[in-house]
Protein backbone atom coordinates (compact mmCIF):
# COMPACT_ATOMS: atom_id res chain seq x y z
CA UNK A 1 0.00 0.00 0.00
CA UNK A 2 2.88 2.39 0.73
CA UNK A 3 4.18 1.95 -2.82
CA UNK A 4 0.73 2.80 -4.14
CA UNK A 5 0.79 6.11 -2.25
CA UNK A 6 4.18 6.86 -3.83
CA UNK A 7 2.92 6.01 -7.32
CA UNK A 8 -0.04 8.36 -6.93
CA UNK A 9 2.29 11.08 -5.61
CA UNK A 10 4.59 10.63 -8.61
CA UNK A 11 1.65 10.87 -11.03
CA UNK A 12 0.43 14.09 -9.42
CA UNK A 13 3.82 15.76 -8.92
CA UNK A 14 4.54 18.22 -11.76
CA UNK A 15 8.28 18.29 -10.97
CA UNK A 16 8.57 14.58 -11.83
CA UNK A 17 9.13 13.93 -15.54
CA UNK A 18 9.49 10.16 -15.36
CA UNK A 19 9.14 7.34 -12.85
CA UNK A 20 9.16 3.56 -12.84
CA UNK A 21 8.68 0.76 -10.36
CA UNK A 22 10.88 -2.33 -10.05
CA UNK A 23 12.49 -1.80 -13.46
CA UNK A 24 16.01 -1.28 -12.14
CA UNK A 25 17.75 -4.56 -11.28
CA UNK A 26 20.83 -4.33 -9.07
CA UNK A 27 23.08 -7.32 -8.41
CA UNK A 28 24.12 -7.70 -4.76
CA UNK A 29 26.18 -10.14 -2.75
CA UNK A 30 24.34 -11.69 0.20
CA UNK A 31 26.77 -12.23 3.06
CA UNK A 32 24.74 -15.10 4.54
CA UNK A 33 24.67 -17.53 1.60
CA UNK A 34 27.77 -16.09 -0.10
CA UNK A 35 25.96 -15.77 -3.45
CA UNK A 36 24.94 -13.00 -5.80
CA UNK A 37 21.26 -12.14 -6.09
CA UNK A 38 19.11 -9.62 -7.97
CA UNK A 39 17.55 -6.66 -6.21
CA UNK A 40 14.58 -4.91 -7.83
CA UNK A 41 14.56 -1.33 -6.56
CA UNK A 42 11.07 -0.12 -5.59
CA UNK A 43 11.07 3.22 -7.38
CA UNK A 44 13.15 5.31 -9.77
CA UNK A 45 12.17 8.97 -10.03
CA UNK A 46 13.56 11.52 -12.49
CA UNK A 47 12.87 15.15 -11.66
CA UNK A 48 12.61 18.02 -14.17
CA UNK A 49 15.81 19.65 -12.88
CA UNK A 50 17.73 16.41 -13.64
CA UNK A 51 17.99 14.70 -10.25
CA UNK A 52 17.40 10.95 -10.30
CA UNK A 53 16.42 9.12 -7.12
CA UNK A 54 16.38 5.40 -6.48
CA UNK A 55 13.95 4.73 -3.65
CA UNK A 56 13.47 1.70 -1.42
CA UNK A 57 10.23 1.72 0.59
CA UNK A 58 10.43 -0.26 3.82
CA UNK A 59 8.91 -0.31 7.30
CA UNK A 60 11.12 1.61 9.69
CA UNK A 61 11.54 -1.53 11.78
CA UNK A 62 13.45 -3.21 8.93
CA UNK A 63 15.96 -0.37 8.68
CA UNK A 64 17.38 -1.02 12.16
CA UNK A 65 19.17 -4.00 13.68
CA UNK A 66 16.82 -6.35 15.55
CA UNK A 67 16.49 -5.90 19.28
CA UNK A 68 16.76 -8.82 21.67
CA UNK A 69 19.19 -10.97 23.52
CA UNK A 70 17.57 -14.37 23.12
CA UNK A 71 18.13 -16.15 19.83
CA UNK A 72 14.48 -16.88 19.05
CA UNK A 73 13.23 -17.81 15.57
CA UNK A 74 11.81 -14.31 15.24
CA UNK A 75 15.13 -12.71 16.21
CA UNK A 76 17.04 -14.87 13.73
CA UNK A 77 14.54 -14.08 10.95
CA UNK A 78 14.78 -10.33 11.66
CA UNK A 79 18.58 -10.56 11.74
CA UNK A 80 18.73 -12.27 8.35
CA UNK A 81 16.33 -9.70 6.90
CA UNK A 82 18.47 -6.88 8.27
CA UNK A 83 21.69 -8.33 6.80
CA UNK A 84 20.00 -8.86 3.43
CA UNK A 85 18.65 -5.29 3.44
CA UNK A 86 22.08 -3.87 4.30
CA UNK A 87 23.67 -5.86 1.44
CA UNK A 88 20.99 -4.66 -0.98
CA UNK A 89 21.20 -1.05 0.13
CA UNK A 90 24.99 -0.91 -0.05
CA UNK A 91 24.81 -2.25 -3.62
CA UNK A 92 22.04 0.24 -4.52
CA UNK A 93 24.00 3.12 -3.04
CA UNK A 94 27.07 2.25 -5.13
CA UNK A 95 24.93 1.69 -8.23
CA UNK A 96 23.34 5.13 -7.84
CA UNK A 97 26.64 6.82 -7.02
CA UNK A 98 28.27 5.36 -10.18
CA UNK A 99 25.54 7.01 -12.28
CA UNK A 100 25.43 10.35 -10.48
CA UNK A 101 22.08 9.46 -8.90
CA UNK A 102 20.95 9.31 -5.27
CA UNK A 103 19.67 6.36 -3.27
CA UNK A 104 17.19 6.85 -0.43
CA UNK A 105 15.19 4.63 1.90
CA UNK A 106 11.69 5.87 2.62
CA UNK A 107 9.87 4.53 5.66
CA UNK A 108 6.36 5.29 6.81
CA UNK A 109 7.84 8.28 8.64
CA UNK A 110 9.32 9.81 5.45
CA UNK A 111 6.13 9.13 3.53
CA UNK A 112 4.13 11.06 6.11
CA UNK A 113 6.69 13.89 6.43
CA UNK A 114 6.85 14.33 2.64
CA UNK A 115 3.02 14.38 2.53
CA UNK A 116 3.04 11.36 0.23
CA UNK A 117 0.89 9.35 2.59
CA UNK A 118 -1.65 10.79 5.01
CA UNK A 119 -0.86 10.18 8.66
CA UNK A 120 -4.20 8.46 9.06
CA UNK A 121 -3.30 5.77 6.48
CA UNK A 122 -0.93 4.06 8.90
CA UNK A 123 -3.50 4.09 11.67
CA UNK A 124 -6.19 2.67 9.41
CA UNK A 125 -3.92 -0.16 8.29
CA UNK A 126 -2.98 -1.10 11.85
CA UNK A 127 -6.67 -1.29 12.86
CA UNK A 128 -7.63 -3.62 10.04
CA UNK A 129 -8.28 -7.19 11.13
CA UNK A 130 -7.42 -10.15 8.93
CA UNK A 131 -10.35 -11.81 7.24
CA UNK A 132 -11.44 -15.10 8.77
CA UNK A 133 -10.40 -18.24 6.93
CA UNK A 134 -12.89 -19.63 4.49
CA UNK A 135 -14.42 -22.91 5.57
CA UNK A 136 -15.43 -25.40 2.94
CA UNK A 137 -18.94 -26.75 3.06
CA UNK A 138 -19.42 -30.48 2.96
Amino acid sequence: MWEKWCFMWCDENSSIVEWSSEEIVIPYYYDVDKKYHRYFIDLKIKFAEGTVLLIEIKPEKQTKPPVGKRKTKQYIKESLTYVKNMNKWNAASEYAKDRGWKFEIWTERELENLNIMPKSANKIKSKLKPMPKFKKRK
